[in-house]
């Protein structure tokens, strides 16, 4: 049975400029920073995602914009409206689209759909500030499979916080 490998991933730290209606909300010098640290650290545990599933607000698109470089191959992505203030029924609803062939999958969005989101599939309390991975993995034949009642493992949690207290110490 196949794995399938799901990172549920918030947007980084934004800015909130006046006059800017929250969807169109760009990032903040340290989401800018930050970013890209998480998506090396995807990349050096070998999460690297085949497809990329993110809701469409600019702070969202800023995030994979700062992350796509740090990934090889690129993953596809798919800006999605839906995703946006949404939650755990609009992920599996976009989830169960993706191609069976396609083993992980990173999906970017917003609190507090993605904070509820990961804790539904935890069976715990996850914490999602701004610019937090978190790492889940099933083992299912199909995407629908994966949530059709199944227990997801929690692998790990990617920490923009630590990634940038452990780089300023080297």
């Amino acid at each position: 049975m196949l794995q399938r490998r799901l990172i549920v991933m918030r947007h980084a730290k934004s800015a909130w400029p006046q006059g800017i209606s929250d969807h169109e909300r760009p990032l903040n010098k340290r989401g800018r920073a930050a970013a890209p640290l998480v998506a090396a650290e995807l990349q050096s545990r070998d999460w690297t995602p085949e497809v990329v599933v993110s809701s469409d607000a600019q702070r969202t698109v800023e995030t994979w914009e700062r992350m796509k470089d740090h990934f090889s191959p690129t993953p596809q992505v798919i800006f999605d409206q839906s995703l946006y203030l949404s939650g755990y029924s609009e992920v599996v609803s976009a989830a169960i689209q993706l191609p069976d062939s396609c083993a992980t999958a990173l999906f970017l969005g917003h609190n507090p759909g993605w904070e509820m989101l990961a804790s539904q599939l935890a069976g715990e309390t996850i914490d999602m500030a701004t610019g937090v991975a978190v790492l889940f993995q099933t083992a299912a034949e199909s995407w629908k499979g994966a949530f059709s009642g199944r227990e997801w493992e929690l692998v790990g949690i990617i920490r923009p916080r630590e990634l940038e207290k452990e780089s300023e110490r080297h």
